[in-house]
């Protein structure tokens, strides 16, 4: 770190003999191509650094089971519509924890979340999508580290919660 800042100190005397000696005309110049130089410089001297063997990735099975879970406590999302190969799960007694949510990476190692769920009827969506974005983006920053670059919530159904009660008591009578 030392060697660093003794670097830049350097550095930082070389540009301004550097721009002291340019005419009016190139100072300019001088001055933009000096900043390259120095930027380019330390980055190469960090990078060194992180020429590691170490690395964390996670699954988008994890991301999109943290998503999950985050949304199921947000009040009034009542549950997550999955598809078809999720309603397959629930019949065999199975329960996925990331149903109703997707994901996709961005080139710049970034989270688009697509989420699917069911609120509770008489209540303001656009409230539930807010709580939405902060629940998740709260929970997927403090768990990965990882940046949320959007979130899209579709609502595929409302229902009271005594209806949505009744409909998950038939399904686990069901799958017995």
């Amino acid at each position: 770190m030392a060697d660093s800042k003794e670097f830049l100190d350097n550095k930082d005397a070389d540009a301004v003999e550097t721009v002291e000696r340019a005419s009016s005309d190139d100072a300019a110049e001088a001055t933009d191509a000096i900043e390259d130089i120095e930027i380019g410089e330390v980055l190469a001297e960090s990078e060194e650094d992180d020429d590691s063997e170490d690395s964390l990735t996670y699954s988008n099975g994890v991301i999109e089971k943290i998503v999950a879970m985050a949304t199921r406590e947000v009040p009034h999302v009542l549950g997550m519509k999955g598809n078809l190969m999720h309603l397959v799960q629930e019949t065999f007694g199975a329960e996925n924890l990331s149903k109703g949510v997707t994901i996709e990476v961005t080139d710049d190692n970034r989270v688009v979340v697509n989420i699917s769920v069911i609120i509770e009827y008489g209540c303001y969506a656009p409230a539930i999508f807010e709580d939405v974005k902060e629940r998740v983006t709260e929970r997927l920053t403090a768990m990965t580290g990882l940046e949320v670059a959007g979130i899209n919530l579709r609502i595929e159904d409302v229902v009271t919660r005594e209806e949505y009660e009744a409909s998950r008591r038939r399904h686990a009578e069901d799958a017995e």
